[in-house]
Parts: structure tokens; sequence; C-alpha cells
């Protein structure tokens, strides 16, 4: 009997891994196609941004004009026009990759409501969809803390929310700089740390010649404070637990530290010259991803 007991308790725990694993591979597709819908709205928005230059990805073709070098003219599609020649112009694009770095604390697996996403969803979803962006600029696109070389190419967005997914185990904090200069960083967390280690990795980065941005991702409660009553707080990394029998009166004080901390961010952002976003997952996603895209292309020069 007790050997029964041990195969069906060894069979219920197999049975759980595997569904846990179909949940988690049914989010992939669902959250790629998200990612890729918020890219193309700010993509559609996106206009003015893209310049020709001396990179590898086609941009547009446009006739031949006085002091166009002959080595420019694409002769396939001159010839099929009878009357003009043509230049394939590709887009500026610069050897440095562009870094993005997401939390992967369990921090970010809080929701104040149901049906509301998650911090890590919502980051998961601006990162890729930033990925997305990016490649379709011609971008190299990196993950810090997982493989050492940038993702590029169409299918560089599918392979870098891969690695994403894999990022369970990587450090909670921003990993040490190892950047060639002119690279650009991207921090998405909901921030809650101390500040000397946010302070210490961005002065890292900005060191090594990168600049960057820092993507604050959280949820309306954490901001607003709405709690009143008897409430009982739960850590979601530690599991430690903290009873107030009137939430209320400590929301000022909250609400105060809070602004506290965002203000320490701004100001930290615009001391290395980095842009600050603040988002909470109560609002579109396409309102950060655009800020976003916009601060990194200023700082390569698009503008």
């Amino acid at each position: 009997m007790p050997v029964m007991n041990a195969k069906a308790t060894d069979q219920t725990r197999v049975e759980t891994i595997r569904r846990e694993a179909e949940e988690a591979a049914a989010l992939f597709p669902a959250l790629m196609v998200e990612a890729e819908r918020v890219a193309h709205t700010v993509a559609a928005g996106m206009h003015g941004r893209r310049r020709a230059g001396p990179g590898e990805t086609f941009w547009q073709h446009r006739a031949y004009g006085f002091g166009d070098p002959v080595s420019a003219i694409d002769w396939r599609q001159s010839a099929r026009a009878a009357d003009r020649l043509y230049v394939r112009q590709n887009e500026w694009e610069a050897a440095a990759a562009v870094w993005i770095w997401r939390d992967p604390s369990a921090s970010l697996d809080y929701a104040s409501q149901r049906g509301r996403p998650t911090k890590r969803r919502r980051a998961n979803v601006l990162a890729t969809a930033l990925a997305i962006l990016l490649t379709q600029a011609g971008e190299r696109v990196g993950l810090m803390g997982g493989r050492d070389r940038p993702f590029h190419g169409r299918a560089a967005p599918s392979r870098f929310l891969e690695a994403l997914a894999a990022a369970s185990g990587q450090t909670e904090t921003p990993p040490p700089a190892q950047l060639s200069p002119g690279a650009r960083v991207v921090l998405l967390s909901d921030f809650f740390l101390e500040p000397e280690i946010i302070r210490g990795a961005v002065a890292d980065y900005a060191s090594a010649g990168a600049r960057g941005a820092l993507v604050q991702v959280v949820d309306p409660a954490e901001e607003d404070f709405p709690f009143v009553g008897r409430t009982d707080f739960q850590d979601t990394e530690t599991r430690e637990h903290l009873v107030f029998g009137e939430a209320g009166s400590v929301g000022g004080a909250y609400r105060a530290k809070f602004a506290a901390h965002r203000a320490f961010m701004q100001d930290l952002a615009r001391r290395f010259d980095w842009t600050f976003v603040a988002h909470r997952t109560d609002r579109p996603s396409e309102s950060a991803l655009l800020a976003l895209f916009a601060a990194l292309a200023d700082m390569k020069g698009l503008k």
C-alpha cells in the first residue's frame, strides 16, 4: 500500500509539472501577439524618425540624383523602369546593440485585481514589443544577464522572448556592465530596490559609455495605496505577512515614500542623461512603448 501511494504521489507530481509547463507554453503565443499588436500601433505613429545611412537594412528606393555614387544604383530595380535609375537606401545603424534587462524577481508577479496583468506580463510585453520595433529598424537586441551576443534579424523578437522566458534564474539586480561604447540600455522593473543599488548600476553602465532608460512598471495599487480597514499584506518574495488593523492610517506616509522614491529615479535619470518612463499596468502599453522607443532613437541621433 505505501508503494502504491508513492507511485500515486510521483504521478501527481508529474501531472502537475506537465500542466504547469503547458500553461506556461500557452502564454507564449498570446504574449507575442500582444507585443506585436502594441509594436504595430506604435510603429504606425512613428513617422519621420527613419533616415538613410550606412546600414545593412533596406529602407527604400529613390530616383538617382546628381552627386550619387554609381555604386549606389540598384540595377535590378532600375531595370524595371525604362526612364530612370534608382538608388537603394539603407537605414543608418550603429554597431552597438540595445541591451534590455527585465527584473526577474517575484515582486513582478503582483496584480491587485483579477483580470489585470501582472507587472511581469506587462514588462515582458513592453520588452518584446521594443525588440520588434528595434529589429524592424535594423537594430540588434540583447538580453542582459542572458547570452553574450545580441539577437538580430527577423527571428530576433521570438528568440528574445524565448530567452526572456528562461530568465528566471537571472540576478535580481541589474548585472555588471559588459558593454561597448555607444550601447543603449533599458532596465524594466518596479525598482523596489535600495536606491544605492539602482544608482550603482546606472553609474556602472554610464561609465562604460552607455546611455539608456529606466522603465518603472507598477500596479496602480502600489502607487495609489487604496487600502482601508484591516488588511493583510503578503510579501511576494519572502511570503512574510504584515497585518494592519486600519491600513488607511498609513496611506499618507506610504504615498509620500513612494513619491520620494519616484523623484529619486527621475533625478538619477537626469543626472546621467538617461530617460525615465513611469508606467502603470492599468494604462495602455502603447504610451510607454512610444516614449521609450522615441528616447532610444534620439539617443542614437534619429531625430
